[in-house]
């Protein structure tokens, strides 16, 4: 009786032909998403040739800064992974083409597929506090 349970409990359970039940009964895998919008590298500088693309998103409430500036969502400021506190960084919607020249004085953002956090007054610039997200063109104005 226990070998019975015993390999009853070892056997995978049957596959279901509903999408839905489906999923919920294979296990988890992860996976890459096939269009996701690529990083600024460290290697962009002023002066290249190269652009970085993806989703720019704000914020207008963080008291500190990872450079220890205050927040001021007035100013026209930025969150980037990896480019020099002080870099100067083009951030145009390509849909609108409404641009806005940011510094960089903070890190993130820390949402996959997301390059640039800007503040409430960049957000404002560039039109987007409305969606919250637009895809962006990022070019290095000034490196630091």
């Amino acid at each position: 009786v226990i070998t019975g349970l015993l390999a009853a409990c070892a056997q995978q359970p049957a596959m279901v032909t509903s999408p839905s039940r489906q999923a919920a009964l294979e296990p988890a895998r992860k996976t890459v998403a096939r269009h996701r919008a690529p990083a600024v590298s460290e290697k962009q500088t002023a002066g290249t040739k190269d652009a970085a693309y993806g989703l720019a998103s704000f914020y207008s409430y963080d008291p500190h800064t990872a450079s220890g500036e205050k927040f001021n969502k007035h100013e026209l400021t930025a969150a980037h992974r990896t480019l020099p506190f002080g870099t100067r960084l083009r951030v145009t919607d390509v849909a609108t083409g409404r641009s806005v020249t940011v510094r960089v004085n903070d890190r993130g953002p820390f949402v996959p597929g997301r390059v640039v956090d800007v503040s409430a007054s960049a957000a404002e610039t560039l039109g987007i506090t409305g969606k919250g997200v637009a895809k962006v063109k990022l070019d290095v104005v000034e490196a630091k």
